[in-house]
């Protein structure tokens, strides 16, 4: 485990020592067991595909752990210890989710290309797409848009070579062997192949991200 300072509130904490699900999970485990015992000066943190970073007010950990030297080397040994309680632990189990899927000229606008790259025709890309199971790694790029894993091999399509400068609400994309659903209107260059009318975020509701890090999506058409 290596952490290092990002600024002077926040600390970057990478994980080097196991397979990528286990790397994620230690980083969903050691966020959600920093929000259960905060230490003074805590803020908040979020976990990545293989690291987490880690918010804290640097004047109000100084005051609280003078002994330490800095408020970085404070840090610095509480997730150390709090991550040597955690190494052991299993898999993160998230919770099971089912997202709506729709398919066609009107929701897919890359299925055809997408599938023409691969050398399928449309019906067997999306009979592949469905049939997994995605694991969401982490939250990014905007609110609520959960990166997941991971999409077969025989459909891992690139990025569009031309971004697109919005892409509608709900629409779910391919990027090599991640997919995502764009929570918001926004540029995007994923191969957009269909959509969900399930909000992904909504900032009224008490949980606004639809999705959280550890969460088993399945995709079921429409």
């Amino acid at each position: 485990m290596k952490i290092e300072p990002l600024g002077e509130n926040t600390v970057i904490v990478t994980f080097c020592d196991a397979i990528p699900d286990e790397l994620n999970s230690k980083a969903i485990a050691l966020c959600e067991a920093l929000d259960r015992t905060p230490f003074s000066g805590y803020i908040e943190s979020a976990p990545a595909y293989t690291s987490a970073a880690v918010y804290f007010d640097c004047s109000v950990v100084r005051t609280a752990y003078p002994t330490a030297g800095s408020a970085f080397q404070a840090v610095s040994d509480i997730v150390r210890k709090i991550s040597a309680g955690i190494a052991d632990t299993p898999t993160h189990q998230g919770r099971n989710m089912e997202i709506g899927l729709f398919c066609g000229d009107e929701y897919s606008p890359d299925l055809e290309a997408a599938s023409a790259i691969v050398g399928l025709d449309a019906a067997s890309f999306i009979e592949i797409f469905v049939g997994r199971t995605y694991r969401v790694n982490m939250l990014g790029f905007l609110p609520g848009f959960a990166y997941m894993s991971e999409v077969d091999e025989l459909i891992a399509v690139p990025r569009r070579l031309n971004p697109r400068t919005n892409v509608r609400r709900g629409s779910v994309g391919i990027a090599g062997h991640q997919t995502g659903i764009y929570p918001l209107d926004s540029p995007g260059g994923w191969q957009i192949i269909g959509w969900t009318d399930s909000v992904m975020f909504d900032p009224m509701r008490e949980e606004p991200c639809r999705l959280r890090p550890g969460d088993k999506v399945r995709f079921v058409l429409r």
